[in-house]
């Protein structure tokens, strides 16, 4: 990945592994827009898009951008936009709005992505990192009992749920696996280190292996 050409960076993680915020403090130590589920969802609702609705809207009014950038900075600031975005959206309408709108944010400006799909949706795309973020099983327990305040088995059980949605999701849309490591450039554990030495991490693999 050359560093000093606009690129963009999406970051694979498991729920409880903390790879969300690993892809927040990423985003600001590079100085670039950040961009996860959550932030998809919220523009999706708000301007009602679709994948024909935003051909629409750009070729009615050449600053639509601008309006959806706008609301966008509003999401990624906002300290209500969830933890982990749980609702888990598998129609084929939505992957390709979802895709569409990833793509346009690309497109403007290097970025972070935190999501099942970045890999997908940007394997082919120039300039690209694809990161994994993953712990054991205890680690992401116990991170997630302590973020979201709940015993052990509701930890277990939101582990268990969201990791076969995922996995569906992403076996439904192509033939291969999120666990696959040829998917990725860089997979991290995160057993041994804190959100932000795994950032560092990266911008280090960046460094060494920019052109």
């Amino acid at each position: 990945m050359n560093k000093n050409e606009k690129f963009v960076i999406t970051i694979n993680r498991e729920v409880g592994s903390g790879g969300r915020t690993v892809g927040r403090l990423l985003a600001e130590k590079l100085g670039v827009k950040y961009c996860d589920k959550a932030v998809i969802d919220g523009l999706t609702q708000k301007f009602g898009l679709s994948p024909e609705r935003i051909e629409e809207i750009k070729a009615q009014k050449k600053s639509w951008w601008n309006d959806i950038n706008n609301y966008y900075q509003t999401l990624v600031n906002s300290a209500s936009c969830p933890m982990e975005a749980e609702v888990m959206l598998d129609n084929a309408s939505m992957f390709e709005t979802e895709k569409s709108i990833l793509q346009e944010i690309a497109t403007q400006a290097s970025c972070v992505i935190a999501g099942r799909t970045g890999f997908m949706i940007f394997r082919e795309w120039p300039n690209h990192l694809s990161v994994f973020i993953q712990a054991s099983l205890e680690h992401r327990i116990q991170r997630i009992m302590r973020r979201r305040n709940v015993c052990e088995q509701e930890a277990r059980d939101v582990i268990a749920k969201m990791d076969a949605t995922r996995e569906t999701y992403i076996k439904k849309y192509e033939e291969t696996s999120r666990y696959d490591t040829r998917n990725y450039q860089l997979v991290i554990s995160m057993d041994e280190l804190s959100e932000d030495d795994a950032a560092e991490i990266i911008i280090d693999y960046i460094n060494r292996t920019s052109k």
